[in-house]
């Protein structure tokens, strides 16, 4: 027994140093690179069953090292940031209600701040749909003003695109209109891959008409057989799949986004199946050759 317990505790920090290097390098291969995330709307329901703690567990033993937030889940922001910090887990960017941003972005930023955030932004426009030129005029002033304000706190401003943006305007789409229209300094976007697939447009080519301007990144595949060219921008969450089945060019897109300059990524999953398919997205990022 004394024989054998020399070797077997020379192997027990190797072992525990693999288990580390691995979870670290969780959807890291050999083209891409990341940095990856969850974006933590994708957990919604187990924040709901299982609690804070719980869920934010799984995250960790997912290897995740970064989270983009949706809420605080009637927590003070100083008390989340905590169970994060004490998972090794940083929130880099959250999503904030438009209305909040339109009339009070210093609280916003206020709020950011304590969270320990980079990025601060909204995934939604208040609008009446069809989106229209004045509607749109007015996001783009809304974003102009909340990115002054933002940067004054040292803060970044983003839009996630929902695929309503994409409405025919001139010889483009009022998405053209909004990016041209935002101050390059102050306002940056997020690109979710599939609210530019399901509206029929293509990732890669955005990601390299406007380099630079995206800062962040939805990472999500939609189903094969869903049919594309809708401006609604929604569709059912079961069309969300496990990266690399469904119907996007992730080399291009990977490859374009790189280019442009991409900061940060995050796994958005909102399917029943979350908590299985996350996994085999980030194989798949560990896998994936561009």
């Amino acid at each position: 027994m004394k024989k054998l317990l020399r070797p077997l505790l020379l192997l027990a920090p190797l072992a525990f140093a693999t288990g580390t290097a691995a979870a670290a390098d969780a959807g890291i291969g050999a083209s891409f690179k990341g940095p990856v995330g969850l974006q933590l709307y994708s957990l919604r329901a187990q924040f709901t069953a299982n609690g804070v703690p719980k869920t934010l567990n799984t995250v960790k033993d997912w290897g995740l090292k970064y989270a983009e937030l949706a809420g605080t889940y009637n927590l003070k922001p100083e008390q989340l940031k905590a169970l994060l910090a004490e998972r090794g887990i940083k929130a880099v960017s959250g999503h904030f209600p438009y209305k909040q941003f339109k009339e009070n972005p210093a609280a916003v930023a206020a709020e950011a701040k304590a969270l320990g955030l980079e990025y601060a932004g909204t995934a939604w426009a208040d609008h009446k749909p069809p989106l229209t030129e004045a509607q749109a005029k007015d996001i783009v002033d809304t974003f102009n003003k909340a990115g002054a304000v933002l940067a004054q706190h040292g803060l970044k401003f983003f839009y996630h695109c929902h695929g309503y943006e994409f409405q025919p305007h001139g010889d483009g789409t009022l998405m053209d209109y909004i990016i041209k229209n935002t101050d390059p300094k102050t306002v940056h976007f997020q690109m979710d891959i599939l609210w530019v697939v399901f509206p029929g447009h293509d990732p890669a080519a955005l990601l390299n008409k406007y380099p630079d301007r995206w800062k962040l990144i939805h990472l999500k595949d939609l189903k094969k057989g869903v049919a594309t060219g809708s401006l609604a921008g929604k569709t059912d969450v079961s069309n969300d799949v496990v990266l690399g089945t469904g119907q996007m060019k992730w080399n291009s897109i990977l490859t374009a986004a790189k280019k442009a300059g991409v900061k940060y990524y995050f796994i958005e999953d909102e399917s029943p199946s979350v908590e299985t398919q996350v996994p085999q997205s980030l194989k798949f990022l560990e896998s994936v050759k561009f």
